[in-house]
């Protein structure tokens, strides 16, 4: 009888495990993975479905809330807490940030605080040392993604790309990469009939670069005005990025428009003051062909503004090719397409950032 029993026991434990080992498809297990390259060449084994997330770096929560990707995020920077407009897609989301934990701040990892929040990836901006050694720390897949500097290259392509695939969200990859190739085309067809030979010369003045800079502070391969092919007198001087251009040299090329970002209008104008027969001595500011930029730089590039920017700037310096483009419009329609948000631009230019001729002289 003993034996009877013993043997029906092992019969019904064995039920059990055949019941519960059974396989579905749609009940995957936390075991199933898949591998995905990032962007420093690694091989990196993330879950098949990621449900959570830690952004880390610059870049890294910008483009997943591109993404409409904030639901899997289980922590936050403490650097993306209590911004402004300029920093449209933390500004806008302020309410998700202040639930989550802080799990770091602007590139600075809170160890503890990640590990406990057990996110299945760490999206970070990293080398391949730092990411394999901090994916050895923590025991948690580290995928890196690309610096973004640019607007219409192949480094926004590639961090939209990337993190369809490790989000499982290449629907929503797909709809910003046709847009953007989209507009690509735009430019590349408007900016064809501009007549190279006439094109004005311009100075982009005001751009910060480790913080404020005035009239003198400029850029090499400014990239609205590279989108558009345009010709920047700072790239004739050979030096790349951000830099402070001698404010002689801006007077002896006398470029025929000159832009501000609007961030750092207040300190041109305080340079105005103190010596107006230098500024007054530019046509450009004779002629009243200056104009503002809003910002799109804070912790690198906010795409959606600098692509706001680069059709507003192409209305000023090529007016025909582009005199069917309402800029704030279009501003509205990058602003919707990237951050879901409506009328955007009137929260910018409630914020003081906005489109328009600027009179350095008042």
């Amino acid at each position: 009888m003993k034996k009877l029993i013993a043997a029906l026991l092992a019969f019904a434990m064995l039920f059990s495990l055949c019941a519960c080992g059974g396989t579905n498809d749609d009940n995957k297990t936390n075991d199933e993975t898949r591998v995905v390259t990032d962007t420093c060449g690694r091989e990196v084994t993330i879950p098949e479905t990621v449900k959570s997330v830690i952004c880390v770096g610059v870049g890294s929560l910008r483009f997943t809330t591109y993404m409409d990707a904030l639901d899997l995020l289980v922590g936050v920077e403490e650097n993306e807490l209590g911004v402004g407009a300029q920093k449209p897609f933390a500004y806008l989301h302020q309410d998700v940030w202040e639930k989550l934990p802080q799990t770091g701040n602007n590139g600075e990892t809170y160890d503890e605080q990640i590990i406990s929040a057990n996110p299945d990836v760490i999206i970070a901006q990293m080398d391949k040392a730092t990411a394999d050694a901090y994916q050895q720390k923590t025991g948690i897949p580290v995928v890196t993604i690309p610096m973004v500097e640019g607007i219409l290259d192949d480094a926004v392509f590639d961090m939209i790309n990337l993190l369809g695939e490790v989000y499982g969200k290449q629907d929503r990859a797909k709809e910003l990469t046709d847009y953007l190739t989209a507009m690509k085309q735009d430019i590349a067809d408007r900016v064809a009939k501009v007549d190279k030979d006439k094109a004005p010369s311009v100075y982009v003045s005001g751009v910060s670069f480790k913080g404020a800079h005035g009239f003198e502070g400029t850029e090499a391969g400014y990239a609205p005005l590279a989108a558009l092919q345009g010709n920047n007198i700072a790239d004739a001087t050979g030096k790349s990025g951000a830099f402070d251009m001698d404010i002689e040299q801006v007077l002896k090329v006398d470029p025929d428009y000159i832009f501000v970002d609007t961030s750092n209008l207040d300190l041109v104008k305080q340079q105005y003051a103190e010596n107006p027969a230098f500024y007054n001595s530019l046509t450009a500011v004779k002629e009243n062909r200056v104009f503002s930029q809003i910002s799109f730089r804070f912790c690198a590039t906010n795409v959606e503004l600098a692509l706001a920017d680069m059709y507003y700037m192409a209305t000023v310096i090529y007016p025909e090719a582009f005199a069917d483009v309402d800029p704030v419009a279009k501003a509205n329609e990058i602003f919707k397409m990237f951050l879901g948000a409506d009328d955007f631009y009137s929260t910018l230019n409630e914020a003081g950032y906005s489109f328009g001729p600027v009179d350095i002289t008042k």
